[in-house]
């Protein structure tokens, strides 16, 4: 039985399945029989489902914390925001290896990094080879999709994936020439590139920023407010407690800021915040080929550890005022340079800086009259303090 889909293929192939010249003429003539109809959505629903109590709402059944819980709502659109390396491809990346674990295709649409980066991570975690060659779909677009493209993605599509992961929607954004701030090209890149996945079934779960003042981040990320309001799954905020990296334990919270079915945020933990704690994303690396990941549920704290967290919440804060005074500064600083810089006591400042230099972001060298100089790592500062290789 030929379908639509195979005679849209056949016009650009050919039957034989062979490559010919492309006529364009040909292929835009091909495209429209090659889509479906549109759904029909204005009519009004059949209610009876909903009035008998029949009717069940969506469950989050993609992606699972340790516990088994559910991270994510099938044929709705989902999201992840923080601050760069919070860990949101380590946290996308264990959905998509638990998926293909279980038999289930993945597509990955990157806007940022590349397949190495990505499959090395999903290998570093565990991945089979052979899995991620069959179920793992990889896709790295570096320009506004054609017809063809289209066709290229929907093949993809045909294999049914559960999860669709879309990394990177600043960048994949300014790919599409739709402005960032601008809430109608927002709904624009949702109608264009995310709803098609969402109405193929899959869970859609978009990597995005969140604005670099925590003060002002509030539920969202970066850009207008319909990223948010526009969702119909879950949103989670990342926030890191100790960075990641290779051969450290990285540690980020996992907050709900919007559920819109309602059936994720009663396995979480409340907070002053309004977002409840719903996981905690830990990465061990043991080294560069292998690291350990688990997506711990949240436990009831007492009030010794609630001010712990907030003390690490504090001197996270400051870290981050540290690195842009040195990020700013033309030339590498003391102590007292940081300090005259950074607010906030100067006991709470030197205990930021000190744990920076221990994980290796600021480097030191000794300066005039025995003055301890700060600044941020370089490609030459950072082969130095490499280690040697063992010898054979």
């Amino acid at each position: 039985m030929t379908t639509d889909f195979d005679q849209a293929m056949d016009a650009y192939f050919g039957p034989d399945g062979e490559e010919p010249p492309v006529d364009w003429a040909d292929v835009d003539a091909a495209a429209p029989e090659s889509k479906e109809p549109a759904p029909r959505t204005w009519a009004a629903q059949d209610l009876r489902s909903v009035l008998d109590g029949s009717y069940q709402p969506p469950q989050p059944s993609v992606g699972r914390r340790d516990d088994g819980v559910g991270l994510f709502y099938p044929g709705r659109m989902n999201s992840v925001a923080s601050e760069s390396e919070a860990g949101k491809t380590w946290f996308a990346l264990i959905a998509c290896l638990q998926e293909i674990n279980d038999g289930n295709h993945v597509l990955y649409l990157d806007f940022e990094d590349d397949a190495g980066g990505v499959v090395g991570r999903l290998l570093c975690l565990g991945a089979r080879p052979d899995d991620v060659l069959e179920r793992f779909h990889y896709v790295r677009p570096e320009n506004q999709p054609s017809d063809i493209d289209l066709l290229d993605l929907a093949m993809v599509l045909e294999h049914s994936p559960t999860l669709a992961i879309v990394d990177g929607v600043t960048e994949g954004m300014s790919l599409f020439g739709l402005e960032l701030k601008d809430n109608t090209d927002i709904a624009k890149f949702g109608r264009l590139l995310l709803r098609p996945l969402q109405n193929a079934g899959a869970a859609v779960v978009t990597l995005d920023h969140v604005v670099k003042s925590s003060e002002n981040r509030g539920r969202y990320s970066i850009g207008g407010v319909h990223k948010l309001n526009g969702l119909n799954g879950v949103m989670y905020m990342l926030e890191n407690i100790r960075p990641f990296g290779i051969g450290v334990t990285g540690k980020s919270r996992i907050r709900i800021a919007k559920d819109r079915p309602g059936q994720i945020r009663r396995n979480g933990l409340s907070h002053s915040s309004g977002m409840h704690w719903y996981a905690d994303l830990v990465v061990k690396s043991e080294t560069q080929e292998y690291a350990e990941a688990h997506l711990y549920a949240p436990v009831q704290r007492d009030e010794a550890d609630r001010e712990a967290d907030e003390e690490q919440r504090r001197l996270n804060a400051l870290k981050r005022k540290v690195l842009d005074a040195l990020s700013g500064a033309r030339e590498a600083l003391t102590g007292k340079g940081i300090e005259d810089r950074v607010s906030g006591r100067a006991a709470d400042i030197r205990q930021a800086v000190a744990a920076l230099v221990d994980e290796g972001r600021i480097v030191t060298e000794r300066g005039p009259r025995g003055a301890t100089l700060h600044s941020l790592p370089t490609a030459s500062t950072e082969a130095d303090n490499s280690p040697e290789p063992e010898a054979a």
